[in-house]
């Protein structure tokens, strides 16, 4: 059910954002809704820890030190899918 809503804003805010949605064909109405269920749904999203593989690899790299060469960065590429196998279980190509 949809329900009116009235906001006190900065007029040249209105307006720029009355040209932004007619470019985009969209209406004030949905923009704001949009923004709403975006604002709550991230903060509904953003308290959860992660799980299965996103939690197995979450900080895989910490205390990974590169010292900006290409070898120290291929070193670090070549232990990261190392580790990424193992965690997903993936077996080596030979």
């Amino acid at each position: 059910m949809d329900t009116k809503l009235t906001l006190k804003l900065d007029r040249a805010v209105i307006e720029r954002t009355k040209q932004y949605a007619e470019q985009r064909g969209v209406s004030l109405s949905e923009m704001v809704e949009t923004y709403f269920v975006g604002l709550t749904r991230s903060e509904n999203t953003a308290r959860r820890e992660p799980t299965g593989i996103v939690a197995e690899l979450a900080g895989i790299a910490r205390g990974v030190q590169i010292d900006g060469s290409a070898e120290s960065y291929a070193d670090y590429l070549a232990a990261k899918v190392l580790m990424i196998r193992a965690a997903v279980s993936f077996p080596a190509k030979k």
